[in-house]
């Protein structure tokens, strides 16, 4: 019988001649089978040894197909690029604010409070800070108990605290089908059992989250019902009104992100329709800067006890000096002014990216930083993102977001508030003209 790696290295061989076009869906396995002589299980062994060596992208449901390009070394979302254009991650410099943030934290040095900041804390911080960051949260008439805030490093500490303390090791966690990546890596890292629920228009499926716990028992469910990563949709009230009474129905505790939610702000959060129920945590790393941020968790009095105990064990707490800046960039209404210049910034380059992708299949929020591009025919997201790399652009591929391996549409997120507005016009010109192109016109010569 062939060896399955000779007959991979044939069709590798064909891929690199140019024989195999980039862009082309091979055979379904059992043609395959047929065409060359050997058994399906063969053919399924050469199709994961393409896949495995980076020629080939497989998605259920549609197929295999080769790739444009070979895919990046480093995971999607991982850490940021060498792009020259990046549409990958959602970061914006400070701008005008730059010199209102380093006043507020020479303020913090000033004042004496040095030593006591780079000192042990816990991770509920001060009264001042509590008060000051359940304020920074608060929407849509709700606000947190104050005495329920703690603090993590960032927002992906604050989430990976949470789900430590809600999920155990093996445990189940229902996430939308398309959720975010970095949720993703924390509950496997975590040994937890990612189970996707099926999402519409309005966000996660009540009714399919109640399938998926008689089916078999969940420990928790992570969602982001405002500004959802990466598809942009907004729970409305009457669908969060919904979820609550699920959440409540099987004594289900959740995680709520709502990292993206102060640029919606009118929304009120899950963690006001099911109040005993849900952890909500947010951070300032979007607000303000990755660099200098807290992760903020507000949970309820059942749960806090767990959550605290998660944030001192995983030594996820947010430092003294991390939590003295953050009190006073809230007090001094920084954190305010540079809420209201982020929904200014989005606004215009959503407005840039109507403008520039009209005529394709884009859902986005005005407000959002972030808009979800389903591809036209025959592109597929990992190919896209190849194609654009070689442009110098970063984008993000449908299947960084998965749930589960496989099935990911053919589609790719883009972060729009890293580049200049004119850097953004032309790159999104440039994606524009290469989906039109299609994969074989993306070929280097």
């Amino acid at each position: 019988m062939e060896d399955y790696r000779a007959i991979a290295d044939g069709v590798a061989a064909d891929i690199a001649a140019g024989r195999i076009r980039p862009g082309r869906r091979l055979p379904p396995q059992r043609r395959f089978a047929r065409e060359r002589g050997i058994a399906p299980s063969t053919a399924a062994r050469v199709y994961r040894e393409l896949a495995r060596r980076g020629l080939v992208t497989g998605e259920v449901g549609r197929g295999t197909y080769v790739r444009v390009g070979r895919p990046p070394a480093d995971p999607p979302l991982a850490e940021p690029g060498g792009a020259l254009v990046d549409l990958e991650l959602n970061h914006l410099p400070p701008g005008e604010w730059g010199e209102r943030i380093a006043a507020a934290v020479g303020r913090v040095l000033r004042r004496g409070a040095l030593e006591a900041a780079l000192g042990p804390v816990g991770a509920a911080g001060g009264p001042a800070l509590r008060a000051a960051a359940a304020g920074a949260v608060a929407r849509g008439g709700w606000a947190p108990d104050p005495e329920g805030v703690l603090f993590a490093g960032n927002g992906r500490q604050a989430i990976a605290a949470a789900l430590s303390a809600l999920v155990p090791a093996g445990g189940r966690v229902a996430v939308e089908s398309l959720t975010y990546p970095v949720a993703k890596g924390i509950a496997a890292r975590l040994g937890a059992v990612l189970v996707p629920v099926a999402v519409d228009g309005e966000g996660m499926d009540p009714e399919a989250l109640r399938r998926a716990h008689r089916s078999a028992p969940l420990d928790a469910v992570y969602l982001q019902p405002t500004l959802h990563n990466p598809l942009g949709a907004t729970m409305p009230p009457g669908r969060r009104a919904r979820v609550a009474a699920v959440l409540e129905e099987l004594g289900l505790p959740a995680v709520e992100d709502a990292i993206y939610a102060f640029l919606k702000p009118g929304p009120e959060p899950l963690a006001a329709r099911a109040p005993g129920r849900v952890v909500l945590v947010d951070s300032l790393s979007k607000r303000v800067g990755p660099g200098l941020t807290i992760g903020i968790a507000c949970a309820p009095p059942a749960l806090r006890g767990r959550v605290a105990a998660a944030l001192r064990s995983g030594a996820w707490a947010a430092t003294g000096f991390a939590q003295e800046a953050a009190a006073e960039l809230i007090a001094d209404g920084v954190v305010g002014g540079l809420e209201r210049a982020r929904r200014e910034a989005a606004a215009r380059r959503q407005a840039i990216a109507a403008e520039r992708l009209a005529g394709f299949d884009v859902t986005a929020d005005p407000g959002a930083f972030h808009c979800w591009w389903r591809l036209p025919e025959p592109w597929r997201g990992e190919a896209f993102t190849a194609a654009a790399a070689r442009l110098g652009i970063a984008v993000s591929p449908a299947s960084a977001f998965t749930a589960v391996r496989g099935g990911a549409p053919p589609a790719v997120r883009l972060a729009l508030v890293a580049p200049e507005e004119a850097e953004l016009a032309a790159a999104l010109d440039a994606l524009a003209h290469l989906a039109r192109a299609g994969p074989e016109a993306a070929v280097p010569d």
